[in-house]
């Protein structure tokens, strides 16, 4: 039995601020119990849903030394859907009315953490074979693994893994602030190891120290090895280029299934599709006040609101966009900019384009289900899991061919009659605008052909199970 402990920042249902919490909440459940024993280990956050923090049970405490300090490290464990959770509790870090907030706090927050994670194995009398880490937050545990665990008996041999979600994020911060924090000495902070520029760097010292490297997608995993995509760290990255590995994120096929969805008014699935899903589209144009007209073409957004994903483009071209006889449907909030770029819209083209500026978890079925095309245009995108959504539900996705979007959207090919949706190679808001206009050219004027390709995207499965099996393999290419 080979046993494995995620360490994480977040995970769904606990605590939730992006993708990362999908992941580590979703995988876990999906590897082979007979071989393997996944174990995830989370802050108990105050800011934790209250009927989850109420279900944890007390297991110990100890006091650990950080920095100059002397800190409490309580031991609280749940089970869930047959996963044990661990939690470090400690309301001096983990008080607050959200995960992270001043990024200073949050340097020294998960460095106690990423220590605590390693603290509390013996207590816990649990020893993995591999930690798996998640992104900079926990970029300290394979630094300090081998830096002063590594030794003791019980540690010899337990491998450590890094994961990337978004390279953009690094825990950066000044040597000597860092140095302080960690307690580590002055042979870490050199450039080969834990300093960056000048500055001391969390996830630079788990991508230095760790035993592989994976990252969200192929693409991606290939992109950030050079400058444009590598925020400052492409060189190491090409030097672990025979460590880093990519896999492709997958989604929970419970929860996003057209077939048993509740937040749908109109179940549907890949053979009733063409009669049943567009009364999805009839339900949601008269709830937004939209012209009632199921074969208006009606393309989604459901994403943050910022330069990350493309909303430049948009806006340079959304009125060429809104000439045309459709509808666009937006749900999200993030950068002010962008806010009221689709207020502005909303207001000149009211019964054309529809901004929810707000997150709601039910609207954002509502319009994976009744949307036709789905718009994803982003500067760069590890993995992306709204373009898996929605070629689960059959809207086809419009992306530019950039990280997991170029992984998992297959273009579509008119004369080979291939494809699962549409996409555009450079970052360019009238190669944005003239594939809009083909999807839409599509859909108008060749509905069979339209039609073939939501069949191939339902097909298409990008559940976990298939990410788990690579991840597997990886395991045992570690611990051979």
């Amino acid at each position: 039995m080979k046993k494995i402990l995620f360490a994480a920042s977040e995970c769904v249902p606990f605590i939730k601020t992006g993708g990362l919490a999908d992941v580590v909440g979703s995988l876990p459940k999906c590897f082979d119990k007979k071989y393997f024993d996944v174990r995830v280990i989370l802050p108990k956050y105050l800011c934790m849903k209250e009927e989850y923090r109420d279900k944890l049970e007390y297991i110990n405490h100890f006091y650990m030394d950080i920095g100059s300090q002397n800190q409490y490290v309580g031991i609280f464990k749940t089970e869930l859907d047959g996963i044990t959770f661990y939690f470090i509790d400690n309301e001096f870090y983990f008080s607050g009315a959200k995960p992270y907030g001043d990024l200073l706090w949050d340097v020294e927050k998960f460095a106690f953490f990423s220590k605590a994670v390693l603290s509390v194995l013996p207590v816990i009398d649990f020893r993995p074979d591999i930690i798996h880490c998640h992104d900079w937050q926990t970029g300290l545990v394979p630094v300090y693994l081998k830096e002063r665990f590594q030794g003791g008996e019980f540690f010899r041999g337990i491998k450590s893994i890094m994961t990337i979600h978004n390279l953009k994020f690094q825990g950066v911060w000044d040597v000597k602030t860092i140095q302080n924090i960690t307690g580590l000495s002055d042979y870490y902070f050199t450039p080969d190891k834990l300093e960056a520029y000048k500055d001391g760097n969390l996830l630079k010292g788990g991508l230095v120290f760790a035993d592989a490297i994976t990252t969200v997608s192929d693409t991606y995993a290939e992109e950030i090895k050079m400058p444009f995509y590598g925020e400052g760290l492409d060189a190491l990255l090409r030097a672990r280029t025979n460590d880093l590995r990519g896999i492709v994120n997958g989604i929970d096929y419970t929860d996003y299934n057209p077939t048993t969805d509740k937040y749908i008014p109109v179940q549907y699935d890949a053979k009733n599709f063409r009669k049943e899903k567009c009364k999805n589209k009839k339900a949601l144009q008269e709830e937004l006040g939209l012209e009632i007209n199921e074969k208006k073409f009606m393309i989604g957004i459901v994403s943050r609101l910022t330069d990350q994903k493309g909303f430049d483009l948009i806006a340079y071209v959304l009125d060429e966009i809104c000439q045309m006889d459709l509808q666009v449907v937006v749900l999200g909030t993030g950068e002010e900019q962008y806010e009221n770029m689709f207020r502005h819209f909303d207001w000149k083209y009211g019964n054309k384009v529809s901004a929810n500026i707000y997150y709601s978890e039910a609207l954002s079925h509502k319009i994976y289900a009744a949307s036709d095309a789905f718009l994803m245009p982003s500067l760069f995108e590890p993995c992306g899991l709204s373009q898996l959504m929605s070629l689960r539900y059959g809207t086809l996705p419009i992306v530019r061919e950039t990280g997991g979007l170029k992984d998992t959207v297959e273009p579509y090919n008119e004369y080979e009659g291939t494809g699962t949706g549409f996409s555009f190679c450079n970052y360019n808001a009238h190669e944005m605008l003239g594939t809009v206009r083909y999807a839409y050219d599509v859909y108008t004027n060749r509905k069979r052909e339209w039609n073939k390709m939501v069949d191939r995207a339902m097909a298409k499965d990008f559940s976990w199970d298939v990410s788990a099996n690579k991840y597997q393999d990886m395991y045992d290419w570690l611990i051979g």
